[in-house]
């Protein structure tokens, strides 16, 4: 039982992971102990990150990367696959909003959108599969972690078109690259509700109190409640669960 929970020593990638949610779920991973790849558009912030990271003998290495082509989600594989001979966690958490009212949603909206929170998840997945592969075992299987939104199962009170639509296309792809990929590698999503993040902030400084008093929790989601769950679907604990969308919302888009 000590062990159920245990992810020291996984090689981990988490994309998107300088900052919000996917900086929660890399801290959490450095602290269990494992090795955090992180990487994000923006190179000087990753790299500070990942010197943070490493202070006190945990192990971050930053890779930069704009994961909304094809041709740079193959460049980060390559890199990864230059430095590791497998990868027992992906999380794909990059990805990007766009909040406007259907008349000023346009062709740009979506694609700039669907680019990086879809497509970008399929293709680093699958130039990634060999190094998931050579982690797993149908005993042991190595993890994709999927962030997708509870914007993606309920309809959101925010005109946010292309964001919810995304989210639910992440939702699907999770289930599909679920079949795909068993028994070697497992595929689940998280499906996170509020939690403090450059994505969410201005939302949450306008209406923060109000959606807090109106969650079951009543409250807003916190760093440790998103790397748990990233780890507990990383570890022993979870190697029997797949395609499955976990809400990580204090009760908001199910019971609330």
């Amino acid at each position: 039982m000590s062990t159920l929970f245990d992810v020291a020593g996984k090689v981990v990638l988490v994309t998107g992971g300088s900052r919000g949610i996917g900086e929660m779920i890399a801290r959490g991973f450095v602290d269990a102990g494992a090795k955090v790849y992180i990487s994000s558009r923006k190179a000087e912030v990753c790299e500070a990150l990942a010197t943070e990271l490493s202070v006190n003998g945990g192990t971050c290495i930053a890779i930069p990367a704009d994961l909304s082509t094809e041709a740079e989600c193959r460049r980060l594989a390559d890199e990864i696959s230059q430095r590791e001979s497998r990868l027992d966690v992906l999380v794909n958490n990059a990805g990007a909003t766009w909040g406007a009212p259907m008349a000023e949603t346009d062709e740009v909206a979506f694609e700039r959108v669907l680019a990086l929170n879809v497509k970008g998840v399929f293709h680093l997945t699958k130039f990634l599969r060999p190094l998931l592969e050579a982690a797993g075992t149908p005993d042991s299987p190595a993890r994709v972690i999927n962030i997708g939104s509870i914007d993606g199962i309920h309809v959101p009170i925010m005109e946010t078109y292309a964001y919810s639509t995304s989210k639910a296309a992440v939702h699907q792809l999770t289930r599909h690259l679920a079949r795909a990929l068993a028994p070697k590698v497992t595929v689940n999503a998280i499906a996170p509700g509020p939690f403090e993040s450059k994505m969410m902030r201005a939302t949450l400084d306008a209406f923060g109190d109000s959606i807090a008093a109106g969650a079951p929790m009543k409250r807003i989601g916190r760093p440790d409640d998103m790397a748990g769950t990233a780890i507990f679907l990383s570890s022993r604990a979870a190697s029997y669960i797949t395609g499955v969308i976990l809400p990580v919302d204090g009760g908001i888009a199910t019971i609330g």
